[in-house]
């Protein structure tokens, strides 16, 4: 049987593919020539990279058992930590999102957007880690199970000023109307935020399902692997399902893209633990580096991209327009190719600064 290391070590390899993929699927050498699988769907459906962020949000959940599955009944410490850490996260999404390479380095307060990534890692990993605290696996089932029906009712019969609402990008999209009615012009788009309030409530779910496969790793079942694998199908079978009537929409977070992601999250840490855990096998371990420190590698990938388009080689190129062009865009190589190529340098640069970290023991808690 699998001890409790390994079985960290299984997620950890997770957690820090994740991470890899996210900053991949960030930094294409150009947005213009990218492969279909390394975009997101336009609206309904999904790719594979739209895989990556809901996985993410999983992992959270499934980490929040290791981490705090010996600390209920919670004390004030503990809710004073998780507050703190989700309060970070969403600080350093605000940041991102507000920060100019110009002084005084703050854009004008109408252009700063409210909504990102780290802000909702830092909303759903603090909901999910005291609902966890306080409920027993059944009626976080429970909840899960009312978010994932009540957001459905709501996007689906809930009008909009008097107009029946739609899932299509629309000004009548409940969702979509929400985030401009709140945040206004703090949204990623004009008329909607891929991040939105509403879309948060599923979001969180990501993180429950997330919960349920950590107790089941941390549990005394014989069959681990069986059991997450049939529970990843049944996830996929019955999002697939839902999707004809509540579309597959990230944009969106949609029950059916919550149902769907969290299956295929299931079956690919299903495969690495058993390979892992059950056959004893070693690889994976830049990954695992990468999990060790994920929000901060994440971040600093997410800061220096920026900074690089942000830095002007001339008045028409920036300092990542010109590393493309000169390093990477050549005639013998399609512009697919290439801006993949620089995708996949920067993603690992990142995963040998992961590397230098772990060696060293450099381990930063956001």
């Amino acid at each position: 049987m699998a001890n409790l290391q390994n079985r960290i070590i299984s997620v950890d390899i997770f957690r820090g593919l994740t991470i890899v993929l996210m900053i991949l699927v960030n930094t294409p050498g150009t947005w213009s020539a990218v492969y279909a699988p390394f975009l997101h769907a336009e609206w309904h459906g999904y790719t594979p990279t739209d895989l990556v962020f809901p996985f993410f949000l999983f992992i959270v959940g499934t980490s929040i058992v290791f981490a705090y599955k010996n600390k209920r009944p919670a004390n004030a410490a503990t809710y004073k930590k998780i507050t703190i850490r989700s309060l970070k996260l969403i600080g350093l999404g605000l940041f991102l999102g507000a920060f100019t390479i110009s002084f005084p380095f703050i854009k004008e307060f109408s252009e700063i957007r409210f909504p990102g990534v780290l802000q909702r890692i830092g909303v759903v990993f603090f909901f999910a880690a005291v609902l966890f605290l306080n409920f027993n696996w059944k009626t976080l089932l429970g909840i899960c199970i009312s978010i994932l029906i009540g957001y459905w009712l709501l996007m689906a019969f809930v009008p909009v000023e008097g107009i029946p609402s739609t899932f299509d990008r629309a000004p009548n999209n409940l969702a979509n109307y929400l985030d401009v009615q709140v945040f206004g012009s703090h949204n990623y788009r004009p008329d909607y935020d891929p991040e939105g309030l509403l879309s948060t409530l599923p979001a969180i779910c990501s993180s429950l399902l997330g919960i349920f496969t950590g107790l089941i790793l941390t549990s005394k079942q014989a069959e681990k692997v069986k059991i997450l694998f049939g529970l990843g199908g049944s996830m996929l079978i019955i999002g697939h399902l839902w999707d004809f009537i509540f579309p597959i929409n990230k944009a969106l977070w949609t029950s059916s893209f919550v149902l769907v992601t969290a299956g295929w999250a299931n079956i690919f840490l299903a495969l690495i633990y058993y390979l892992t855990d059950v056959k004893g096998l070693r690889f994976g371990s830049i990954f695992r580096y990468a999990g060790a420190n994920a929000i901060v590698v994440y971040f600093m990938s997410s800061f220096v991209t920026k900074l690089f388009y942000s830095i002007k080689v001339n008045e028409d190129t920036s300092l990542h327009g010109w590393l493309f062009d000169t390093l990477y865009a050549h005639e013998f190589m399609s512009m697919q190719l290439s801006s993949l190529l620089y995708g996949l340098t920067i993603a690992a640069f990142y995963c040998l600064l992961a590397y230098v970290m772990y060696k060293k023991g450099i381990f930063i808690k956001v």
